[in-house]
């Protein structure tokens, strides 16, 4: 039953796609340093406010530290501005020469964003810049839970745009929430694209409505730590990885799995650094509460840090500890540690050698990650090539934190905060998706092979393509002429 609010948010997605439509028309007349200057405005704007954003987001969400979405909103401001300012996006952006092929970046038109409640102010920072590099408007849909924060963030780069120039509408937001109104933004014949950032039944929507879409869904990543790892170095990463914000971002590590052979210095060195293993009473506690009981993650312990989710389950653990484990026996819905938990979660698998992890890995990733991320930590060249060869990702990632690797932080990886998971995981791109993604590309193509149509100027070679009839016919010609003469 659609009630007033939904009418309302209905209402207002019209009204935002027409405005944008209209500011995307004026915005493509634009020259690019005229449109550089203004993402440079904006990049600056949004680190000033950075940190009031970062507590914004987890005073309304209670997801996440504070400091680390700062780090994000700095790394959406910065890294994604940095690497973006110089692309070549618009207007001639390739031009080879040999081929005679000249491509010419067009703008896409308006683009609906789906933003996530995980990672609210960064992703709406991170999505305008790339939306405005490619010379397209965009209309935010904000997660409900979200609403005032991402709002917020909205209004800072929208006035910041305006004070430079460019049209009011080219940066805008849904601010009545609802199912129908974000139905309706990516069902609008006048949106060009949905950028959807989220969970998979939202991702699954926007790749349903009918108007093309580049999502991402979930990332359920395994770790592994191959015997030829340095153990110490291998845990410090992964623990600064699934700390961070408290776990939220969805390249953060869910399992590690590791060979018998080490598993015992391996499991020691967890608990020097801060991880503690759930056994026992504690562990029932812990999984009453990780999942609601229809099924799927409670959304109670997302990005809350291992100390909260004790006290949810009331249990006591060691002051300090950072991560909370379970030695998991199986993947699937029947083992709750075996799937994304995006919180101080982990689950710990023990094979025997880097083959049955190899085959581990591929299980976990077909519980809920398939075609986003895994990492291994080893000085093995041999093995992690059988891991990249063999393992259906998009990003493999060596010796290093997952979440910050896959953004591009810790990597040479193209600065993103939407991750491609490819064909194999739902997705339109294995890509960190980028400006690139959000244009079409015009391909300007001269002949290179005339075919043989092209009239031959060379009298020996016409000569060859002249056939007995018509032979027959110039000489019948040539006789009645010259009987003129007779």
């Amino acid at each position: 039953m659609i009630k007033y609010k939904d009418l309302q948010s209905i209402e207002e997605v019209r009204d935002l796609v027409k405005k944008a439509k209209e500011a995307q028309k004026e915005f493509a007349n634009f020259t690019n340093n005229y449109i550089n200057k203004i993402l440079k405005e904006l990049s600056k704007e949004a680190l000033k406010e950075s940190e009031h954003l970062a507590k914004l987001a987890v005073e309304e969400t209670g997801f996440g530290k504070w400091q680390d979405k700062l780090i994000k909103n700095r790394f959406a401001s910065e890294n994604v501005y940095e690497h973006i300012k110089d692309l070549n996006t618009l207007g001639i952006i390739n031009e080879d020469k040999e081929k005679k092929i000249v491509e010419i970046g067009t703008p896409i038109g308006v683009i609906g964003a789906l933003i996530p409640s995980t990672n609210p102010t960064s992703t709406v920072i991170y999505k305008t810049l790339i939306a405005l590099k490619s010379g397209n408007a965009i209309v935010f849909s904000p997660h409900p839970s979200a609403i005032n924060c991402i709002l917020k963030t909205v209004e800072i780069l929208r006035e910041s745009s305006i004070s430079m120039g460019a049209p009011e509408g080219l940066i805008s937001c849904i601010s009545i929430p609802t199912i129908q109104g974000t139905n309706a933004l990516m069902e609008h014949e006048d949106v060009s694209l949905i950028l959807a950032t989220g969970g998979s039944g939202m991702v699954k929507a926007a790749y349903s409505s009918g108007t093309p879409a580049l999502g991402v869904g979930p990332g359920n990543v395994p770790v592994f730590i191959e015997r030829s790892a340095d153990i110490e170095l291998a845990i410090k990463k992964i623990l600064a990885s699934k700390t961070f914000d408290n776990g939220t971002v969805c390249a953060s590590e869910q399992a590690i799995v590791t060979e018998a052979c080490i598993a015992q210095e391996v499991k020691k060195e967890l608990r020097r650094q801060g991880g503690y293993f759930l056994t026992g009473e504690k562990l029932e506690k812990v999984v009453k509460i990780m999942e609601r009981p229809g099924g799927g993650m409670n959304p109670k312990i997302v990005g809350k840090s291992a100390q909260s989710i004790a006290g949810m389950a009331d249990i006591d653990i060691p002051s300090g500890t950072k991560v909370l484990l379970c030695e998991e026996e199986g993947v699937g819905k029947h083992y709750p540690f075996s799937k994304e938990k995006l919180t101080q979660l982990l689950a710990f698998y023990t094979v025997q050698d880097w083959i049955e992890a190899c085959e581990l890995c591929f299980e976990l990733l077909e519980n809920g990650g398939m075609g986003h991320t895994l990492t291994i930590y080893s000085s093995n060249e041999d093995v992690i090539r059988e891991f990249a060869f063999k393992k259906p990702v998009s990003r493999l990632l060596v010796n290093t934190p997952s979440t910050q690797g896959a953004i591009g932080l810790s990597t040479g990886l193209d600065p993103s905060l939407t991750l491609g998971c490819g064909a194999v995981g739902g997705s339109a791109t294995s890509d960190n998706v980028g400006p690139i993604h959000l244009i079409n590309i015009r391909r300007m193509a001269y002949e290179l092979d005339d075919l043989g149509i092209r009239p031959n100027e060379n009298k020996e070679e016409n000569s060859k393509v002249i056939n007995s009839k018509d032979i027959e016919a110039i000489c019948k010609l040539v006789i009645q002429e010259l009987k003129k003469y007779q």
